[in-house]
Parts: structure tokens; C-alpha cells; sequence
């Protein structure tokens, strides 16, 4: 059975979907097959991994409203052994459609069942939000994935959200873990990024990876190519530490 991560972070511009695609691509490379999910309306984890927003249908949409089946959802990436489920903006709907129905929190968790059989990870990408896609998207993992910025709201953001864990934790998804925080967009030269990361890693200790992406502009650039940082640039600094992150994500998932 394969195992399913979910990127979280309330916060927007923390490096959450880049962190998705690229560990997914160097998990990818270690021989492990991976399905990326874009559940988020915005589509730039699609996008980010070649799909052309114009054309991601049938999608993530399609598969939790039941209108189709997850192989027919499924695309290939320029990454051997990594998929992809796209999103597009029809997903934003969902918002406001699922609100009504009686399993709401359920229908990415119930879709994706088919797919841990055939995948030895899932890597759900969600809105930058703690709304009902996210939600959904919590309660289909087996643990939460935070990446973090190293700046002082950043602390505030991840109280909310590791207490949002622990209340679905409680009533919901009792198996629940938090998989791991990891920083992002690190600059040495703050004094702010190193208090961050010292603070986070002493009370965090055991939840916090030792690999820290480094800013670094080639990750930023990967995007606009429609490639993971493993086929636009392998040996930038931001591709070494997203190689390491995945390589901890499988000695923590063994």
C-alpha cells in the first residue's frame, strides 16, 4: 500500500506546490513510482509538471465528482514513474458544491483509494488554506508535509495549522502523523531565517528534516519550462537539497 503525503501550508508563496513536484520527481528517480495531485484551483502544480491548463480535463474535478475514473484522470510527466492528477479552475466550484453534501471531507480521501495499490507514494498538493480542499486533502493523507519560510509569521501560521491537524486527528483520521516541517527559501545571511530555524527545530526536534532548500532562483525558473528542477537544471543547489529531502521522505516512510 502506498504511502500519501499532503502539502499544508495556510500561508501562500512558501514553496509548497515547487516542494510537491520536486520531491515527487527525485522520489521519482529513486525508483518509486509517484502520483502528484493538484488539488488546488489554481493548477500550477500541473502546469509545473508540463499539463496545459486548457487542457487538464477530465481532472481532479472529474475524479471526486464521479464523472471519471482514475486512469482516465492520470497523465504522464517528463519524469519516468511520476503521474499526475491535473486540476484546473473548475475545482474552485467544489468550494462551494461539496459544502452541502453529507461525506464533504471524504470524496478526495474515497477517490484516491484505487490509487495506493498502485502507487508507493501519493503527494497532494492543497490550496493555501484551511478550507474544505484541504481539508479533504488532510483527511485522505497518512500524514502532513509543512514546508516553512524562515520568517517570523511563518511560526504563528504553523500553530493554526498543527492545531487544525490535531482536531482532525481527534474526530476524524486518528492514523494522522505529521510527516514533517522542512524550510524553505533559506538565506543564511538573515539573522531572522537562522532564529526561525533554530526555534523550530528545538521545539519541533524529531518533526523537523535536517535538509534545508536553499533560495535559489533556478527553482523559481523551473515552472515557466513546465519541468521539475531534475530535468531543468540537476545540479543547481536547490535540486541537490530537494534530492536530499526526498531521500529522508523515504528513510521516514520505510
Amino acid at each position: 500500500m502506498g504511502k500519501c503525503y499532503v502539502f499544508v501550508n495556510q500561508k501562500g508563496g512558501v514553496g509548497k506546490t515547487t516542494s510537491a513536484i520536486n520531491i515527487g520527481a527525485f522520489l521519482a528517480e529513486a525508483g518509486k513510482q509517484v502520483l502528484l495531485v493538484d488539488f488546488d484551483s489554481q493548477a500550477n502544480l500541473s502546469s509545473g509538471v508540463g499539463v496545459n491548463k486548457d487542457e487538464a480535463k477530465p481532472g481532479v474535478y472529474e475524479l471526486i465528482a464521479g464523472t471519471a475514473a482514475l486512469h482516465e484522470v492520470t497523465r504522464p510527466t517528463p519524469i519516468k514513474g511520476l503521474s499526475v492528477i491535473p486540476a484546473d479552475r473548475d475545482l474552485s466550484g467544489a468550494t462551494v458544491e461539496l459544502i452541502e453534501e453529507e461525506k464533504r471531507d471524504f470524496f478526495l480521501s474515497d477517490a484516491l483509494k484505487p490509487a495506493r495499490e498502485q502507487y508507493d507514494f501519493i503527494l497532494i498538493d492543497s490550496p493555501p488554506s484551511l478550507g474544505i480542499l484541504t481539508v479533504n486533502g488532510i483527511i485522505a493523507a497518512d500524514a502532513v508535509l509543512i514546508p516553512m519560510q524562515c520568517e517570523y509569521f511563518a511560526l504563528e501560521g504553523l500553530s493554526h495549522l498543527l492545531h487544525t491537524v490535531k482536531t482532525i486527528q481527534k474526530g476524524i483520521n486518528p492514523m494522522l502523523e505529521v510527516g514533517g516541517i522542512f524550510f524553505t527559501m533559506y538565506d543564511p545571511r538573515i539573522k531572522l531565517a537562522q532564529q526561525v530555524v533554530k526555534d523550530v527545530s528545538t521545539y519541533f526536534s524529531n518533526k523537523v528534516f535536517s535538509t534545508i532548500v536553499p533560495r535559489n532562483v533556478r527553482l523559481s525558473e523551473a515552472p515557466s519550462h513546465g519541468l521539475p528542477i531534475l530535468k531543468f537544471d540537476p545540479n543547481c543547489s536547490g535540486a541537490r537539497a530537494y534530492r536530499s529531502l526526498a531521500q529522508e521522505l523515504i528513510e521516514r516512510g520505510a
